[in-house]
Protein backbone atom coordinates (compact mmCIF):
# COMPACT_ATOMS: atom_id res chain seq x y z
CA UNK A 1 0.00 0.00 0.00
CA UNK A 2 1.11 3.21 -1.02
CA UNK A 3 0.94 5.11 2.63
CA UNK A 4 2.16 8.49 1.96
CA UNK A 5 -1.04 9.34 0.03
CA UNK A 6 -3.20 8.13 2.64
CA UNK A 7 -1.29 9.85 5.53
CA UNK A 8 -0.75 13.62 3.53
CA UNK A 9 -4.94 12.98 2.93
CA UNK A 10 -5.84 12.36 6.39
CA UNK A 11 -3.32 15.54 7.82
CA UNK A 12 -4.60 17.69 5.91
CA UNK A 13 -8.34 16.44 6.68
CA UNK A 14 -7.42 17.18 10.05
CA UNK A 15 -5.79 20.89 9.45
CA UNK A 16 -8.73 21.41 7.96
CA UNK A 17 -10.88 21.55 10.92
CA UNK A 18 -8.97 24.45 12.04
CA UNK A 19 -11.49 26.44 9.17
CA UNK A 20 -14.55 25.08 10.75
CA UNK A 21 -16.83 26.92 12.57
CA UNK A 22 -15.92 26.99 16.42
CA UNK A 23 -19.18 27.52 17.91
CA UNK A 24 -21.16 24.59 16.01
CA UNK A 25 -17.41 22.59 16.38
CA UNK A 26 -17.41 23.13 19.69
CA UNK A 27 -21.45 22.79 20.61
CA UNK A 28 -20.87 19.57 18.61
CA UNK A 29 -17.48 18.18 21.03
CA UNK A 30 -19.41 19.31 24.33
CA UNK A 31 -21.99 16.36 23.29
CA UNK A 32 -18.99 14.26 23.12
CA UNK A 33 -17.98 15.20 26.28
CA UNK A 34 -14.78 17.48 24.76
CA UNK A 35 -16.40 20.85 26.70
CA UNK A 36 -12.96 23.61 27.03
CA UNK A 37 -13.97 23.41 30.75
CA UNK A 38 -13.82 20.70 33.02
CA UNK A 39 -16.26 19.58 35.17
CA UNK A 40 -15.33 17.37 38.30
CA UNK A 41 -19.13 17.85 39.83
CA UNK A 42 -19.82 13.88 39.22
CA UNK A 43 -16.32 12.62 40.26
CA UNK A 44 -14.79 12.29 36.83
CA UNK A 45 -15.01 14.07 33.81
CA UNK A 46 -15.32 12.02 30.85
CA UNK A 47 -14.63 12.48 26.85
CA UNK A 48 -14.51 10.01 24.09
CA UNK A 49 -13.18 10.52 20.47
CA UNK A 50 -12.54 8.07 17.49
CA UNK A 51 -10.20 8.50 15.09
CA UNK A 52 -8.17 6.65 12.01
CA UNK A 53 -4.57 5.56 11.83
CA UNK A 54 -2.32 3.71 9.62
CA UNK A 55 1.21 2.91 10.93
CA UNK A 56 3.54 0.31 9.55
CA UNK A 57 2.67 -2.49 11.85
CA UNK A 58 -1.05 -2.50 12.10
CA UNK A 59 -2.08 -0.98 8.44
CA UNK A 60 -5.33 1.15 8.32
CA UNK A 61 -7.63 0.93 11.35
CA UNK A 62 -9.44 2.91 13.83
CA UNK A 63 -8.86 3.85 17.22
CA UNK A 64 -11.15 4.61 20.10
CA UNK A 65 -9.83 7.40 23.25
CA UNK A 66 -11.56 8.11 26.11
CA UNK A 67 -9.98 10.22 28.77
CA UNK A 68 -11.15 11.12 32.24
CA UNK A 69 -10.12 14.05 34.54
CA UNK A 70 -10.45 14.00 38.45
CA UNK A 71 -8.67 14.50 41.30
CA UNK A 72 -8.36 12.08 44.12
CA UNK A 73 -10.45 12.87 47.40
CA UNK A 74 -8.11 14.77 49.17
CA UNK A 75 -6.05 16.22 46.62
CA UNK A 76 -5.43 19.83 46.83
CA UNK A 77 -6.63 22.76 44.64
CA UNK A 78 -3.13 23.19 43.24
CA UNK A 79 -2.41 19.91 42.69
CA UNK A 80 -2.40 19.18 38.76
CA UNK A 81 -5.62 16.77 37.63
CA UNK A 82 -5.39 13.11 37.70
CA UNK A 83 -5.38 11.44 34.00
CA UNK A 84 -7.33 8.02 32.59
CA UNK A 85 -7.14 7.17 29.33
CA UNK A 86 -8.80 4.32 27.81
CA UNK A 87 -7.88 3.43 24.28
CA UNK A 88 -8.84 0.52 22.46
CA UNK A 89 -8.27 -0.01 18.17
CA UNK A 90 -9.28 -2.30 15.16
CA UNK A 91 -7.40 -2.60 12.14
CA UNK A 92 -6.72 -4.15 8.60
CA UNK A 93 -4.49 -6.89 9.53
CA UNK A 94 -6.94 -8.38 11.98
CA UNK A 95 -5.08 -6.18 14.66
CA UNK A 96 -7.28 -5.26 18.08
CA UNK A 97 -6.17 -4.25 21.86
CA UNK A 98 -7.51 -2.67 24.64
CA UNK A 99 -5.43 -0.70 27.24
CA UNK A 100 -5.33 2.04 29.83
CA UNK A 101 -2.57 4.18 31.31
CA UNK A 102 -3.44 6.37 35.13
CA UNK A 103 -1.62 9.24 36.60
CA UNK A 104 -3.24 9.63 40.12
CA UNK A 105 -1.67 12.31 42.47
CA UNK A 106 -2.52 12.38 45.96
CA UNK A 107 -2.66 15.09 48.23
CA UNK A 108 -0.50 17.81 47.99
CA UNK A 109 1.21 15.79 44.97
CA UNK A 110 3.01 13.95 47.50
CA UNK A 111 2.36 10.86 46.05
CA UNK A 112 1.65 9.24 42.79
CA UNK A 113 0.28 5.68 41.55
CA UNK A 114 1.03 5.10 37.75
CA UNK A 115 0.04 2.35 35.88
CA UNK A 116 -0.08 1.31 32.17
CA UNK A 117 -1.65 -1.72 30.95
CA UNK A 118 -2.46 -3.22 27.42
CA UNK A 119 -4.06 -6.77 26.04
CA UNK A 120 -3.31 -6.73 21.70
CA UNK A 121 -4.06 -9.76 19.22
CA UNK A 122 -1.81 -8.14 16.27
CA UNK A 123 -0.55 -9.73 13.12
CA UNK A 124 3.24 -8.78 12.65
CA UNK A 125 6.72 -9.73 12.28
CA UNK A 126 9.79 -10.61 13.29
CA UNK A 127 13.38 -10.26 11.32
CA UNK A 128 15.68 -11.10 14.23
CA UNK A 129 18.03 -9.44 16.74
CA UNK A 130 20.20 -6.66 15.94
CA UNK A 131 20.66 -4.01 13.02
CA UNK A 132 21.99 -6.41 10.46
CA UNK A 133 18.98 -8.66 10.98
CA UNK A 134 16.03 -5.88 10.95
CA UNK A 135 18.08 -4.33 7.85
CA UNK A 136 16.70 -7.35 5.57
CA UNK A 137 13.56 -8.31 4.21
CA UNK A 138 14.70 -11.79 3.82
CA UNK A 139 14.61 -11.95 7.43
CA UNK A 140 10.61 -10.59 7.81
CA UNK A 141 8.53 -13.61 8.71
CA UNK A 142 4.76 -13.25 9.76
CA UNK A 143 3.44 -14.27 12.92
CA UNK A 144 0.61 -12.94 15.54
CA UNK A 145 1.62 -11.46 18.82
CA UNK A 146 -0.52 -12.71 21.59
CA UNK A 147 0.19 -10.15 24.92
CA UNK A 148 -0.89 -9.23 27.90
CA UNK A 149 0.99 -6.63 29.66
CA UNK A 150 0.76 -4.52 33.28
CA UNK A 151 2.86 -1.93 35.24
CA UNK A 152 2.23 -0.13 38.04
CA UNK A 153 4.12 1.79 40.37
CA UNK A 154 3.68 3.84 43.45
CA UNK A 155 5.98 7.27 44.38
CA UNK A 156 6.97 9.03 47.35
CA UNK A 157 8.35 12.76 47.17
CA UNK A 158 11.84 12.41 48.99
CA UNK A 159 12.39 15.99 48.24
CA UNK A 160 11.48 19.10 46.51
CA UNK A 161 10.10 17.78 42.75
CA UNK A 162 12.05 14.45 43.26
CA UNK A 163 10.31 11.39 43.94
CA UNK A 164 11.38 7.57 44.05
CA UNK A 165 9.04 4.26 44.15
CA UNK A 166 8.79 0.44 43.44
CA UNK A 167 6.51 -0.80 41.22
CA UNK A 168 5.75 -4.18 39.18
CA UNK A 169 5.99 -5.12 35.59
CA UNK A 170 4.41 -8.17 33.96
CA UNK A 171 4.52 -9.31 30.58
CA UNK A 172 3.63 -12.41 28.66
CA UNK A 173 3.88 -12.79 25.02
CA UNK A 174 2.73 -15.57 22.90
CA UNK A 175 3.17 -16.03 19.32
CA UNK A 176 1.14 -18.01 16.71
CA UNK A 177 0.76 -18.73 13.37
CA UNK A 178 4.48 -18.70 12.89
CA UNK A 179 5.95 -18.52 9.56
CA UNK A 180 7.88 -21.20 8.02
CA UNK A 181 11.46 -19.45 8.43
CA UNK A 182 10.71 -17.10 10.91
CA UNK A 183 13.56 -16.63 14.00
CA UNK A 184 11.21 -17.66 16.26
CA UNK A 185 11.34 -20.92 15.61
CA UNK A 186 15.34 -21.24 16.52
CA UNK A 187 15.12 -19.04 19.36
CA UNK A 188 15.87 -20.63 22.90
CA UNK A 189 12.91 -18.82 24.60
CA UNK A 190 10.46 -20.43 22.15
CA UNK A 191 7.32 -19.01 21.40
CA UNK A 192 6.11 -18.21 25.18
CA UNK A 193 7.34 -15.69 27.45
CA UNK A 194 6.52 -14.48 30.69
CA UNK A 195 8.72 -11.70 32.03
CA UNK A 196 7.82 -10.86 35.91
CA UNK A 197 9.91 -8.38 37.84
CA UNK A 198 10.27 -5.68 40.42
CA UNK A 199 10.81 -2.39 39.38
CA UNK A 200 12.68 0.55 41.06
CA UNK A 201 12.03 4.13 40.14
CA UNK A 202 13.40 7.75 40.36
CA UNK A 203 12.17 11.11 39.34
CA UNK A 204 13.30 14.36 39.15
CA UNK A 205 10.12 16.31 37.30
CA UNK A 206 9.43 19.92 37.54
CA UNK A 207 6.54 19.53 34.92
CA UNK A 208 3.50 21.60 34.85
CA UNK A 209 1.24 19.08 33.62
CA UNK A 210 2.25 15.46 32.56
CA UNK A 211 -0.29 14.97 29.20
CA UNK A 212 0.77 18.12 27.69
CA UNK A 213 3.26 20.06 29.21
CA UNK A 214 4.04 23.85 28.90
CA UNK A 215 7.38 24.55 30.82
CA UNK A 216 9.68 22.19 33.28
CA UNK A 217 11.94 19.17 32.79
CA UNK A 218 12.21 15.51 34.06
CA UNK A 219 14.74 13.03 34.17
CA UNK A 220 13.85 9.42 34.79
CA UNK A 221 15.53 6.21 35.79
CA UNK A 222 13.48 3.31 35.71
CA UNK A 223 15.07 -0.24 36.83
CA UNK A 224 13.20 -3.40 36.37
CA UNK A 225 14.49 -7.08 38.08
CA UNK A 226 13.72 -10.23 36.38
CA UNK A 227 14.16 -13.38 37.48
CA UNK A 228 12.97 -17.13 38.06
CA UNK A 229 11.75 -16.38 41.61
CA UNK A 230 9.53 -13.40 40.97
CA UNK A 231 8.09 -15.56 37.78
CA UNK A 232 9.82 -14.94 35.50
CA UNK A 233 10.60 -17.36 32.66
CA UNK A 234 14.59 -15.37 32.40
CA UNK A 235 17.06 -13.82 34.56
CA UNK A 236 17.44 -10.10 33.38
CA UNK A 237 17.84 -6.58 34.03
CA UNK A 238 16.86 -3.30 32.74
CA UNK A 239 17.62 0.25 32.74
CA UNK A 240 15.07 2.79 31.46
CA UNK A 241 16.63 6.70 31.21
CA UNK A 242 14.36 9.77 30.06
CA UNK A 243 15.27 13.64 30.11
CA UNK A 244 12.68 15.67 28.38
CA UNK A 245 13.13 19.32 28.56
CA UNK A 246 10.26 21.76 27.94
CA UNK A 247 10.51 25.83 26.65
CA UNK A 248 7.88 27.93 26.29
CA UNK A 249 7.81 30.04 23.05
CA UNK A 250 5.42 32.99 23.37
CA UNK A 251 2.20 32.85 24.66
CA UNK A 252 1.42 29.22 23.55
CA UNK A 253 3.90 27.58 21.59
CA UNK A 254 6.63 25.18 23.14
CA UNK A 255 9.57 23.77 22.18
CA UNK A 256 10.07 20.05 23.22
CA UNK A 257 13.31 17.55 23.64
CA UNK A 258 13.50 13.99 24.18
CA UNK A 259 16.29 12.04 25.03
CA UNK A 260 16.09 8.37 25.62
CA UNK A 261 17.71 5.16 26.23
CA UNK A 262 16.83 1.42 27.13
CA UNK A 263 19.60 -1.05 28.18
CA UNK A 264 19.29 -4.48 29.22
CA UNK A 265 21.99 -7.27 30.42
CA UNK A 266 21.46 -11.04 30.79
CA UNK A 267 19.79 -13.28 29.45
CA UNK A 268 17.45 -11.29 27.70
CA UNK A 269 14.23 -12.89 25.89
CA UNK A 270 13.55 -11.16 22.41
CA UNK A 271 10.07 -10.16 23.60
CA UNK A 272 11.95 -8.16 26.17
CA UNK A 273 14.57 -6.79 23.54
CA UNK A 274 15.06 -3.28 23.54
CA UNK A 275 12.75 -2.24 20.18
CA UNK A 276 12.88 1.13 17.88
CA UNK A 277 9.59 2.81 16.24
CA UNK A 278 6.40 3.36 18.17
CA UNK A 279 3.90 6.26 18.56
CA UNK A 280 5.83 8.21 21.15
CA UNK A 281 9.51 8.06 19.95
CA UNK A 282 11.76 6.74 16.31
CA UNK A 283 7.45 7.39 14.48
CA UNK A 284 7.38 5.63 11.31
CA UNK A 285 9.23 2.78 12.37
CA UNK A 286 7.89 -0.81 12.17
CA UNK A 287 7.63 -1.69 15.99
CA UNK A 288 10.12 -4.81 16.68
CA UNK A 289 12.40 -4.69 13.36
CA UNK A 290 14.86 -3.02 14.53
CA UNK A 291 15.77 -4.93 18.17
CA UNK A 292 18.81 -5.68 20.54
CA UNK A 293 19.92 -5.41 23.95
CA UNK A 294 20.56 -1.49 24.08
CA UNK A 295 19.08 1.60 22.36
CA UNK A 296 18.97 5.19 22.28
CA UNK A 297 17.00 8.18 20.71
CA UNK A 298 17.09 11.95 20.76
CA UNK A 299 14.03 14.03 19.15
CA UNK A 300 13.39 18.01 19.43
CA UNK A 301 10.14 18.45 18.03
CA UNK A 302 8.29 21.98 17.61
CA UNK A 303 4.79 22.23 19.27
CA UNK A 304 2.49 25.53 17.70
CA UNK A 305 -0.68 26.81 18.29
CA UNK A 306 -2.55 27.71 15.19
CA UNK A 307 -6.04 29.44 16.25
CA UNK A 308 -8.49 27.99 19.04
CA UNK A 309 -8.61 23.61 19.82
CA UNK A 310 -5.91 23.52 16.90
CA UNK A 311 -2.50 23.02 16.27
CA UNK A 312 0.59 21.51 14.60
CA UNK A 313 3.90 20.15 15.48
CA UNK A 314 7.14 19.24 13.37
CA UNK A 315 9.96 16.95 14.63
CA UNK A 316 13.54 15.49 14.05
CA UNK A 317 15.34 12.93 15.75
CA UNK A 318 17.11 9.90 15.18
CA UNK A 319 18.22 6.27 17.30
CA UNK A 320 20.49 3.55 16.64
CA UNK A 321 21.28 0.29 18.74
CA UNK A 322 23.56 -2.41 19.91
CA UNK A 323 24.25 -5.74 21.54
CA UNK A 324 26.65 -3.70 24.11
CA UNK A 325 26.53 -0.33 25.65
CA UNK A 326 29.96 0.13 24.35
CA UNK A 327 29.38 -0.51 20.36
CA UNK A 328 26.68 1.98 20.16
CA UNK A 329 27.15 4.44 17.16
CA UNK A 330 29.11 1.61 16.03
CA UNK A 331 27.46 -1.66 15.39
CA UNK A 332 24.49 0.45 13.70
CA UNK A 333 23.80 3.78 11.67
CA UNK A 334 22.17 6.29 13.33
CA UNK A 335 18.43 6.11 11.53
CA UNK A 336 16.58 9.36 11.36
CA UNK A 337 12.61 10.30 11.91
CA UNK A 338 10.82 13.66 10.81
CA UNK A 339 7.09 14.70 11.04
CA UNK A 340 4.20 16.62 10.95
CA UNK A 341 1.00 16.36 13.14
CA UNK A 342 -2.06 18.03 13.90
CA UNK A 343 -3.37 18.20 17.29
CA UNK A 344 -6.63 18.82 18.51
CA UNK A 345 -7.14 20.16 22.59
CA UNK A 346 -10.16 17.47 23.06
CA UNK A 347 -10.53 18.94 26.38
CA UNK A 348 -8.78 21.02 28.54
CA UNK A 349 -4.45 20.70 27.82
CA UNK A 350 -5.75 17.44 26.75
CA UNK A 351 -4.58 16.73 22.94
CA UNK A 352 -5.67 14.29 20.34
CA UNK A 353 -2.73 14.01 17.86
CA UNK A 354 -2.52 13.00 14.06
CA UNK A 355 1.57 12.15 13.09
CA UNK A 356 2.95 11.64 10.46
CA UNK A 357 5.96 10.45 10.76
CA UNK A 358 8.71 9.26 8.56
CA UNK A 359 11.91 6.85 8.88
CA UNK A 360 14.65 5.17 6.84
CA UNK A 361 12.26 3.59 4.21
CA UNK A 362 9.57 3.61 5.89
CA UNK A 363 6.73 5.76 6.95
CA UNK A 364 3.12 5.57 9.41
CA UNK A 365 0.82 7.85 10.86
CA UNK A 366 -0.10 7.91 14.71
CA UNK A 367 -3.72 8.47 15.65
CA UNK A 368 -3.28 8.95 19.77
CA UNK A 369 -4.33 10.73 22.81
CA UNK A 370 -1.89 13.08 24.95
CA UNK A 371 1.46 14.16 23.25
CA UNK A 372 4.19 11.77 22.24
CA UNK A 373 6.42 12.60 25.48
Amino acid sequence: MNIRPLALCALMLAAGAAHADESWLDRTLTKLGASKEVDLSHGMDWGVLPGPFYNPEMGVGIGMAAVGLYKPPGAEAETQLSTLTLKGFVSSVGAMGVGFDNNTFFGDDSWRFLASGMIVNLPTSYWGVGYDAGSNDANKHGYTKEEFSLSPKLLKRIAPNTYAGLGWSLQQTHATEIKAGSAIETDPDGASVLASGITAHFYYDTRDFIPNPKYGQTLQLNAAFYAPGLGSDNRFQTLETIYDYYLPVGERDVLALDVYSHLAWGDVPWTMMSQMGNGNRMRGYFLGQYRDKNVVSAQLEYRHHITGRHGVVFWGGAGTLADSVGDLGKDAPWLPTVGVGYRFEFKPRVNIRLDFGVGRDTAGVYFQINEAF
